[in-house]
């Protein structure tokens, strides 16, 4: 099959914001937080999946709301979502908002696809690669059929961690979005992906002085993360060691992973990440409420990260 052509990524910015609340709010409310975004001077807004509410009906109610912002999922889960649905989705989201909707895909992990929604998880690496293939072959018979006219294929990138999911990002989508990782992990990441493909990391945050607040975030994000063997797998990869995945993650692990402190701590670390080779970085603001969206965080840190 002949590789296709692709549509240019969209702009977005060298900071965006990521978010896991939007499932918990009204259509509403987010689209009432997508123009406050774009109003601050964001570039994007990376939907994660919470499951409870499809990612993608988020993004077209944000979409809608606003007229220069990117949205992008961070990440859609391939198990949930035939390649043929997924085409469609992005299919009529561009047709709808050009150039301004990023499909981010993603595995997840054995705890969530396997434990959680009762699907097969195995072998993420070549499910990931079958699941490229399939969107290119739908996408290739819906044109035969006429349903959907030929054209070039939306813009993807991939959560990838490890070496060989970063080279198929490199390979076969428009390169990867990466959570939970140090500045560390971007390099590495730019290396593998060589100078043209998109690397935008996530980076988690916490905006506060106080020493407590920001040790209670930060260690109980990185703890959810400790039981899902793709982070501590990356983790290790990355030099750290066994002790430090021990008691829910030495202070070493949780302070490279998630950055607290004043805007100007917050924004070395965002430089940090694009020194090391990203074209653009996500933060998560971590609140006490994992449900709920901080977007006083978003405001306060607009004028360190944006100018």
């Amino acid at each position: 099959m002949a590789e296709p052509e692709v549509r240019r990524l969209p702009d977005l910015g060298r900071v965006g914001v990521w978010t896991g609340g939007a499932p918990w709010q009204s259509p509403g409310r987010n689209a009432e937080l997508a123009a406050e975004v774009e109003e601050l001077g964001y570039g994007a807004v990376w939907l994660g999946e919470g499951m409870t509410r499809d990612p993608f009906l988020d993004a077209d109610a944000m979409l809608r709301a606003t007229s220069r912002l990117t949205l992008a999922t961070g990440i859609a889960i391939i198990a949930l979502r035939q390649p043929w649905a997924v085409n469609s989705l992005t299919a009529r989201l561009a047709d709808a908002h050009p150039d301004r909707f990023l499909l981010g895909l993603g595995t997840s992990n054995a705890a969530v696809v396997r434990d959680l929604l009762g699907l097969p998880f195995d072998k993420p690496l070549t499910a990931m690669r079958d699941y490229l293939a399939g969107l290119d072959a739908a996408r290739a018979a819906m044109a035969a059929m006429g349903i959907d006219a030929v054209g070039p294929r939306q813009p993807r990138v991939l959560s990838a961690l490890g070496p060989k999911m970063l080279a198929l990002a490199a390979s076969h989508a428009e390169g990867t979005h990466p959570y939970l990782v140090p500045p560390e992990h971007t390099e590495l990441a730019r290396q593998t992906l060589g100078p043209g493909p998109l690397v935008a990391p996530e980076q988690a945050v916490v905006l506060s002085t106080d020493p407590a607040v920001v040790r209670r975030r930060a260690r109980a994000h990185v703890g959810s993360y400790l039981a899902r063997s793709a982070y501590p797998t990356n983790w290790l990869r990355l030099g750290f060691t066994e002790e430090d995945l021990a008691d829910g993650g030495s202070d070493r692990l949780v302070d490279a992973v998630v950055v607290g402190g004043d805007a100007e701590t917050i924004r070395r670390r965002v430089q940090a990440h694009l020194d090391a080779g990203a074209d653009h970085v996500c933060i998560q603001a971590l609140g006490d409420d994992p449900m709920a969206i901080d977007v006083d965080q978003w405001r306060e840190l607009a004028p360190a990260l944006l100018s």
